[in-house]
């Protein structure tokens, strides 16, 4: 598996991070998603995360504020890498560095709606198992959740995104 250099996202990377996105998803639906993420007070500077290649931005990972209740917690959407990174590790070196970012900025929980044989080999469960869901019908092995410490469990109650997910 190779060594991804990855690191938070700056200002000249929002086009790539954009064709990132594009090149990744069937729609322009996620890559709308950041642009509108970026104008929201969800983000948070220094969680929106790039792996490159010699330079390039070609995975990324974000996480916004979300609740959780009326717990703060962090929302991980989207993640996406360029096709012909697929399957290199770039998407999960993106993920673990905005994991490892979000711990030093002293966030406790995570929240993904994915694919559920992916993002348990970053530490995330089954939401429903602590008593997390959502105001919408999704797979409950889709929605899952992430303690980023042993000193702060996973709260209960509904998740609350940010506006732009339209959830």
């Amino acid at each position: 598996m190779r060594n991804w250099i990855t690191r938070a996202e700056t200002s000249a990377d929002s086009r790539a991070v954009r064709d990132i996105n594009l090149a990744a998803f069937p729609t322009s639906e996620e890559a709308d998603l950041v642009d509108a993420l970026r104008e929201d007070p969800s983000w948070i500077e220094g969680l929106s995360f790039v792996s490159t290649d010699d330079g390039r931005p070609v995975g990324f990972a974000l996480l916004t504020r979300c609740h959780i209740g009326d717990v703060p917690a962090l929302c991980l959407a989207p993640c996406a890498v360029r096709p012909e990174w697929q399957r290199t590790g770039a998407g999960s070196a993106a993920v673990r560095a905005a994991l490892a970012a979000a711990r030093d900025m002293g966030e406790h929980h995570v929240v993904v709606l994915g694919h559920p044989a992916y993002y348990p080999r970053f530490g995330f469960t089954r939401a429903s198992a602590h008593g997390i869901g959502l105001t919408i019908d999704v797979p409950d092995e889709a929605l899952m959740a992430l303690a980023l410490d042993a000193g702060h469990p996973l709260p209960g109650g509904t998740v609350r995104y940010a506006a732009p997910f339209g959830i």
